[in-house]
């Protein structure tokens, strides 16, 4: 074989060595890659300078919520750890190789990581000390002292074992259910304090079996009917019922529909009432029972939660004024806030405008109505805050891994509602409710102490199922002092529990009286006040004569 002949054949096989080279080159790096990435034996994306340490979540008090500790079993040689499980739906769960659910680890995920207001000068500094990049922390608005107890008094609710629910005012009132949401708020502020959906799921057992590839407790909560993975404060919508009728007595105040003292005849207040050749139902007035004389007044409707009147006042009112107070609450609109919501409607999906019986059922929070209870918490706090709604505040502040800001929240108005007249009308109707009317028996058991005012639902869902049981509520209230204005409010909802005032009230009374006597909230707390002299003198007593 001649010199050149050797030359030639030794180039081709290094030309066939660099071609197939080449080949494998691109199998490995295009075609093989995202296999290759998703695969958790990788270590490259746990190098130091791929892997940040992912930053902390606190609580408004600095206590740490979630964080990142060392785990040797675990890929990267971390684990996230929860510190409070009942914040698990707010909060979600973090693991690297299965994604994220919905919650602050989801929506903050850049931000916990380092990755918005990281620098290349950073990563050259870490990648030259071989140290791993430190993410941001998140401090939320949440106390979770007030969440630990929220939690506490929510969840254990067996009303087939509990001696309250033996006396005979509240036997029969209420039924089994684990299903539900409580939202605590400063209305002032519009700062979330506690949040609990129920039933909720462990997110240290969640993140500590997907971390080893095991699905199996993934997919027992995924398949659990009760749905704990739904956030139900914010992405569930329900009926609300009665606790939907201070919605349309706001706006028939502030229209000049009505007065607290406006009277309803015996035929107004206990009908019949027909719509589009329907009746409306549920005068809910106890007529022979405790309701003897006639008229009643607009509080005395309220109190004892009168559809046939709320249903009228709507009517009065007009569909298209009802709407626009709806839509100061932001019902039917993009509600701005640190976590994704499910917008509540009050609307025809169809953007048809909404008949005469349509309206008359939502006025009293039946009908079409589809709300989230956070949906409610704005109305409520609104209302607390003297007609001024507050955006509603989770993410109070995030930090640098060296304390600096990155960013901190301020109290901001979103809309002003009514004025503070009116507003603390309201307050003075729900006054009646938790005195004299569908609520004042959780006073009488729990002490008047605290000043609790709000109003109860029992939301209707038809199919043979129990109702839905709410409650909003705020406190304290002043008798005769507008300018005194609630610093808290609970609202409370339980799936298919029954009568509200005897479902979800119990836990909201003991909730209160919890976060006063320990100093978790300061307030300066009312006299007591006495329903068996305020209620005759108002008119919100009657007695048989």
């Amino acid at each position: 074989m001649s010199i050149n002949a050797s030359i030639r054949y030794v180039a081709n096989i290094f030309l066939f060595l660099f071609l197939l080279l080449s080949l494998c080159l691109v199998y490995w790096q295009v075609v093989a890659a995202p296999a290759l990435t998703a695969n958790v034996h990788n270590q490259r994306h746990c190098l130091l300078q791929n892997a940040p340490l992912r930053g902390r979540i606190l609580d408004r008090n600095g206590v740490v919520l979630a964080q990142s500790i060392p785990d040797k079993t675990a890929l990267c040689g971390y684990i996230r750890h929860y510190s409070e499980p009942s914040l698990a739906g707010l909060i979600g769960y973090y693991v690297p190789e299965y994604g994220l659910v919905d919650g602050i680890e989801k929506q903050y995920s850049d931000i916990l990581d380092g990755v918005e207001n990281r620098i290349p000068l950073d990563d050259l500094i870490n990648q030259t000390l071989h140290s791993r990049f430190i993410g941001n922390d998140i401090y939320l608005t949440i106390d979770v002292r007030i969440q630990r107890l929220v939690n506490q008094y929510f969840t254990h609710y067996h009303p087939a074992t509990d001696e309250l629910y033996q006396r005979p005012s509240f036997r029969g009132m209420a039924y089994e259910s684990t299903r539900g949401a409580v939202i605590v708020s400063n209305p002032q502020t519009g700062e979330i304090l506690a949040m609990v959906s129920a039933p909720g799921y462990d997110p240290n057992r969640m993140v500590q079996t997907l971390a080893h590839g095991d699905l199996s407790y993934f997919n027992q909560v995924n398949q659990n009917k009760d749905q704990p993975l739904l956030m139900r404060p914010l992405k569930a919508r329900y009926a609300p019922g009665s606790i939907f009728k201070t919605l349309t007595l706001l706006a028939a105040l502030d229209m000049g529909v009505t007065t607290l003292d406006s009277p309803w005849s015996k035929q107004e207040a206990l009908g019949p009432v027909v719509y589009e050749g329907r009746s409306i139902l549920g005068n809910n007035l106890g007529y022979g029972m405790y309701t003897f004389h006639f008229p009643i007044t607009t509080t005395y409707a309220y109190a004892n939660s009168d559809n046939l009147v709320f249903a009228q006042l709507g009517v009065r009112v007009g569909s298209e004024k009802w709407l626009e107070y709806a839509q100061r609450f932001y019902i039917d609109q993009n509600l701005p806030f640190d976590l994704p919501l499910v917008r509540s409607s009050v609307e025809n999906r169809d953007h048809r405008p909404l008949s005469t019986l349509q309206l008359a059922s939502n006025a009293f929070g039946q009908g079409i109505d589809d709300i989230t209870p956070f949906q409610m918490t704005l109305i409520d706090n609104a209302i607390a805050n003297n007609g001024v709604l507050m955006r509603p505040i989770l993410v109070a502040k995030i930090l640098d891994k060296d304390g600096n800001p990155v960013q901190v929240s301020s109290p901001e108005v979103l809309s002003i509602v009514v004025g503070k007249d009116i507003a603390y009308q309201i307050r003075q109707a729900m006054n009646g409710v938790t005195t004299c009317g569908s609520a004042w028996r959780l006073n009488k058991t729990f002490g008047y102490t605290d000043g609790i005012i709000g109003k109860t639902g029992t939301a209707e869902v038809g199919g043979g199922l129990k109702p839905h049981a709410w409650m909003l509520t705020q406190a304290p209230f002043w008798l005769d002092n507008p300018d005194q204005m609630p610093v808290v409010s609970i609202v409370a909802m339980r799936e298919n529990a029954g009568e509200g005032a005897y479902a979800v009230g119990p836990a909201i009374w003991q909730m209160y009286q919890e976060i006063f006597r320990k100093g978790y909230i300061k307030a300066t707390l009312p006299p007591a006040n006495n329903p068996y002299l305020y209620c005759p003198e108002q008119g919100l007593w009657q007695l048989h004569s």
